[in-house]
């Protein structure tokens, strides 16, 4: 609590630095007019600033994880008072001139919460027991992962894509989704393709800054799913991507960052396997060293974007 943004700490930082400096030299048992930073270094502590850092800015992110009547969630409100609202205490009711005056943890965690996007909900009922999809449709979806064991892994299971595409194609309530993403200057580009019997291919094309691999990844299959289920007459979507461990964070309830995008993937497949109970969904790995011709050309297409991120005026 007493480490925040505009605090007077020098006092304090001295003996928390005179103290590490001991115990690194206790550690290495060297002289005691050794440098400071190298002997950190050598005995892998990581200074005390640094670590004050790390930790006020974990816990800066906790308020944001209570529920929105919790008095500190009020208090970090950034809005400006309603009329005849008694919430008057928040910080959206400050002046600017007081916003610059007024520190402590709570401020700093609302500027922290501007560039933050809620990414998990832990309270959100495609999570809870009894009302999950693993609960209610385990037998809607599967996977089909790769065998490494095989020695000819690359031609057996290119075999069975092919085989599996073959079998399908002829299908017209068939949907194949091929996802992939890829990163290029900070810019992610998460990318699908839906083949479908009697249907124009459908591509999504999707930009986002600063964000991981896996949250690009699992994008694609979002809208890919997103599209497929409002294709008319689709009673079995299949899923090839490259990321198939992304897609089975999916399917799993613990708190993870992913969690916004599959509570939003949960939802749109609990319509489609309620709407028919003929309805299904496959997940296939194609990993990218494979080169399979569907998949290879969504891996093209992601990989021809050239996007050059635009950032607002520092002074605006």
């Amino acid at each position: 609590m007493w480490y925040y943004n505009k605090a007077p700490i020098s006092y304090h930082m001295k003996i928390l630095n005179k103290l590490q400096r001991r115990a690194a030299v206790w550690i290495l048992e060297t002289f005691k007019t050794s440098p400071a930073e190298g002997i950190k270094a050598i005995a892998g502590i990581i200074p005390i600033r640094f670590h004050l850092q790390k930790i006020t800015r974990r816990s800066q992110i906790c308020p944001l994880k209570l529920p929105d009547n919790h008095i500190l969630k009020q208090l970090m409100d950034d809005n400006p008072p309603r009329p005849n609202s008694t919430n008057s205490f928040n910080i959206g009711s400050l002046t600017n001139r007081q916003r610059t005056l007024t520190k402590g943890h709570l401020v700093d965690s609302s500027v922290k919460s501007n560039g933050i996007v809620p990414s998990f909900s832990p309270l959100d009922p495609e999570f809870s027991l009894g009302h999950r999809i693993i609960d209610n449709f385990s037998n809607r979806f599967s996977f089909n992962l790769v065998n490494r064991k095989e020695k000819e892994i690359h031609k057996i299971y290119a075999q069975e894509l092919n085989e599996m595409v073959l079998s399908n194609s002829s299908i017209p309530n068939t949907a194949l989704v091929i996802t992939n993403a890829s990163i290029k200057n900070d810019i992610a580009t998460s990318i699908s393709h839906i083949h479908s019997a009697n249907r124009p291919l459908i591509k999504t094309v999707y930009h986002a800054s600063f964000v991981t691999s896996s949250e690009a990844e699992l994008f694609a299959i979002r809208c890919g799913i997103n599209q497929a289920c409002s294709l008319d007459n689709v009673s079995k979507i299949i899923i090839v991507t490259d990321s198939i461990h992304v897609a089975r964070k999916i399917f799993n309830s613990d708190s993870s960052p992913f969690q916004i995008h599959a509570a939003t993937i949960l939802k749109e497949l609990r319509k489609f396997f309620i709407s028919s109970d003929a309805n299904s969904i496959e997940f296939w790995e194609c990993p990218s060293k494979l080169k399979w011709r569907f998949h290879h050309d969504a891996d093209k297409d992601s990989k021809s974007f050239t996007v050059t991120p635009s950032y607002p005026c520092k002074i605006s």
